[in-house]
């Protein structure tokens, strides 16, 4: 069976070239032009995968993006953006993207991505991972965290932060490695920011005070629960 991806995007030329390639691909592909269109798109024809352009009229991506939340916490999203400052990644990633690229970018890197988000949501179909985290239960794949029978959804940065310390409970996470896991590098402009996402998560879990995430300063963060 074929994997449908929706591809939203308003310069007409490049979304000829690229829905050409993906159907090259095996791909089935359907083309929306701007955010109002592609929202509508989804809820009538769903799709396995989302690509969209950041910048579109009547509607842009992360509005649009938006409203897709709302109605699946799990179709991958790819941003496709000319902007390249890290609050506009990061804005991104809040609303729930999986990937970016920047423009203008190879095809063959947009394939590559493709494949892996595809993969990865089968795998996620197929497990679904939960942590227990002390009082908390981790779910990975909805970004919820469960404490007393109250659920609080975290951003997407915040689950794939905790993801990789509920994975390493009692050892300290370097803080490029976790960079890396949440915007794909390193950089010096991403510590604080990275700072204030374990701000977050703390107070996400403060209702248990044997949880702690623990700053090794220089190095990195650990997460740990006290017995």
């Amino acid at each position: 069976m074929k994997a449908k991806i929706l591809f939203v995007e308003d310069e007409r030329e490049l979304s000829l070239i690229v829905c050409d390639t993906l159907r090259q691909q095996g791909y089935e592909v359907v083309a929306a032009f701007d955010g109002i269109d592609g929202l509508s798109r989804y809820k009538t024809e769903d799709a396995d995968l989302i690509i969209a352009d950041v910048m579109m009229p009547r509607l842009d991506g992360f509005a649009m993006a938006k409203e897709i939340r709302r109605i699946s916490a799990n179709v991958p999203i790819i941003f496709l953006t000319a902007k390249s400052t890290i609050d506009d990644v990061e804005e991104g990633f809040d609303i729930g993207a999986n990937d970016y690229l920047k423009k203008p970018f190879e095809l063959r890197e947009l394939l590559v991505r493709i494949r892996a988000l595809l993969r990865n949501k089968v795998q996620s179909r197929n497990e679904n991972v939960v942590f227990s985290i002390g009082s908390y239960n981790f779910d990975v794949t909805n970004q919820l965290l469960t404490f007393n029978g109250n659920e609080t959804v975290i951003s997407n940065i915040e689950a794939r932060i905790l993801k990789k310390l509920a994975s390493n409970i009692g050892k300290t996470v370097d803080a490029s490695e976790l960079m890396i896991a949440v915007w794909g590098r390193d950089e010096v402009s991403n510590r604080n920011s990275l700072h204030g996402y374990i701000h977050k998560l703390r107070r996400a879990l403060r209702h248990a005070p044997n949880v702690s995430i623990i700053n090794q300063r220089g190095f990195g963060y650990m997460l740990t629960v006290k017995t």
